[in-house]
């Protein structure tokens, strides 16, 4: 197919204010024209709670047209679960699902489990795929500061959307309650950014996230190396 729209300067030209709702709407549909080859990562927060709803919207009520991955470590808070069922239920969406859970070597610390072993997970999520949409925003972190609406993922050689690049809090918290729509009940307990059970606390940002550690990605989106390579 041809290449996607590169959206970024036109819908935010130097000078004015930027509206992030366009953005959204633009990036995926642009996202959604590689039909089943595109696959949404879905960790059940309030990122895809807007992008799920909107994925409706633009897919024309047909959610089946993209794939929705979630990557299930088997350590997921049971808040969580329950989010993971109200999607099902509200957006009659199936999601598939990556099992990177393991008894022999339990999730249970950061070095282990958010880092070689998720990304093991996203790669066997994203085979065969185009696309690659995410929930990342800019003010999430420094490290995802400079994200674009979209994006050409050269290690994995795919298009790699990010179509909330530009919103804030208030804009998802907006959008959440204007549509009604279910998310997370741990976001109303500090929580503003959810992993797995063991690493995470309340925080905000992405403060919550290990903690006490410097670390502040998983690793699906930046480039890991295997200390056993």
């Amino acid at each position: 197919m041809t290449p996607p729209l590169q959206l970024n300067s036109d819908l935010a030209p130097k000078g004015s204010t930027f509206d992030p709702a366009p953005s959204l709407t633009h990036t995926l549909r642009e996202a959604a024209r590689h039909r089943d080859q595109a696959v949404l990562l879905c960790s059940f927060q309030k990122e895809e709670s807007v992008l799920i709803d909107e994925l409706l919207s633009v897919s024309e009520g047909r959610p089946e047209r993209v794939k929705v991955v979630t990557i299930d470590t088997g350590v997921l808070f049971e808040e969580t679960l329950q989010t993971w069922r109200a999607f099902e239920e509200r957006f009659g969406v199936k999601i598939d699902v990556v099992d990177a859970s393991s008894p022999d070597a339990p999730w249970s610390g950061p070095e282990h489990c958010c880092s070689v072993a998720k990304v093991a997970a996203l790669e066997r999520a994203l085979s065969g795929a185009e696309a690659w949409i995410t929930g990342i925003r800019r003010e999430q972190a420094p490290t995802r500061a400079e994200a674009e609406l979209i994006e050409r993922d050269q290690v994995r050689n795919l298009w790699k959307y990010n179509p909330l690049a530009h919103w804030t809090e208030k804009d998802l918290w907006r959008r959440i309650h204007e549509r009604d729509l279910p998310y997370n009940p741990l976001h109303d307990q500090g929580y503003e950014s959810i992993g797995c059970a063991p690493c995470t606390q309340p925080g905000r940002g992405r403060e919550g996230r290990w903690a006490g550690t410097e670390k502040t990605e998983c690793g699906i989106h930046v480039e890991v190396i295997d200390p056993s390579a």
